[in-house]
């Protein structure tokens, strides 16, 4: 299996951006669909962006289309989305998850491995 450590969150303003990074360990990181949801206080943990293994395929909630890119380095085994033009509704906790087997899927439940997930908050 795969372990998953998510970094790169913290308290940014409106308007800025952030750099998330999801480190695995335990398996080649080729191996796997990776992608980023995100849970909110008293809410369910949303679809944010997914990505193929080898990177040519990419997918995006709408809501952070045109300002979220994720992509990855397989020989770093290092996943990361990169948020632009942040707003205070991005405010939650962000979380890493892998695939093994099948495509790019927005289904929590499509996903076998997570990390412990990296506060990201936007002030207005």
């Amino acid at each position: 299996q795969v372990q998953l450590v998510e970094s790169g969150g913290g308290l940014v303003q409106a308007g800025d951006s952030l750099r998330l990074f999801c480190a695995a360990s335990g398996r080649t990181l080729s191996r796997y669909v990776m992608g980023w949801f995100r849970q909110a206080p008293g809410k369910e943990r949303e679809f944010v962006a997914a990505i193929s293994r080898n990177g040519d395929a990419t997918d995006y909630a709408d809501s952070v289309k045109g300002r979220f890119t994720i992509s990855r380095d397989n020989a770093k085994n290092t996943v990361y989305l990169q948020m632009n033009s942040l707003k205070p509704e991005d405010t939650a906790v962000y979380y890493c998850a892998a695939r093994r087997f099948g495509s790019e899927s927005q289904t929590y439940n499509d996903y076998n491995y997570w990390g412990q997930g990296t506060q990201v908050t936007v002030s207005s």
